[in-house]
């Protein structure tokens, strides 16, 4: 049973990007619109299969390219679940998923450790899906992970499609976050040391 929710509010503003969003705990649907298609169709899956409700509006550089709007996107995201993740006693903290789509597969391992690092191991099958670029795949999943303070590996086991490589890789990482941060039946910080960094 998961703890009653808090709604996280966060807004960035540079000179590239213009972003307002909320992020809560729940099986609302989500509204979002960062000016990206296939960004929007990412985080829509990330935010279903994650139990988490996303609203997020975006006005950015994407003239330019997608860059700024995704990365940016990922700063603030990775602020909010800092925000909402903060109450760590009796998490399981550890979660790891694997989940296919067709032929492709990919793993993501959690903690929700309080110190950033990601690891991650992709070769896509194409440099572009429609007109995002993939590269970009790397920076979102980068500046979430700084930004949330999580430990997060993620492989790209086997692949096919690269729009299915891609999704499988989102929808392994909220898997494996949702489990992470979901409550356990032992009420103790699930850390030896007794704290984990916030």
């Amino acid at each position: 049973m998961e703890k009653p929710t808090m709604m996280i509010k966060k807004e960035r503003q540079t000179k590239e990007t213009a972003i307002k969003m909320t992020v809560s705990r729940g099986l609302d649907d989500s509204h979002i619109d960062t000016g990206v298609g296939f960004l929007n169709h990412m985080l829509d899956l990330l935010a279903f299969h994650g139990h988490f409700v996303i609203n997020v509006t975006v006005d950015g550089d994407t003239d330019v390219d997608d860059h700024h709007t995704t990365e940016d996107v990922g700063i603030l995201l990775g602020q909010a679940l800092a925000e909402l993740l903060s109450d760590k006693e009796a998490i399981k903290r550890y979660g790891t998923a694997y989940v296919p789509m067709d032929e492709t597969l990919s793993r993501t391992v959690v903690d929700i450790s309080g110190r950033p690092y990601l690891h991650f191991e992709a070769e896509f099958s194409s440099q572009q899906v429609g007109s995002f670029d993939v590269e970009l795949v790397h920076e979102f999943f980068y500046a979430l992970t700084i930004n949330s303070r999580l430990t997060v590996h993620m492989d790209l086991i086997r692949g096919g499609n690269t729009h299915h490589e891609i999704e499988s890789l989102f929808k392994s990482f909220a898997q494996a976050l949702r489990l992470a941060s979901s409550q356990s039946d032992i009420s103790r910080l699930p850390s030896s040391k007794g704290v984990i960094e916030e």
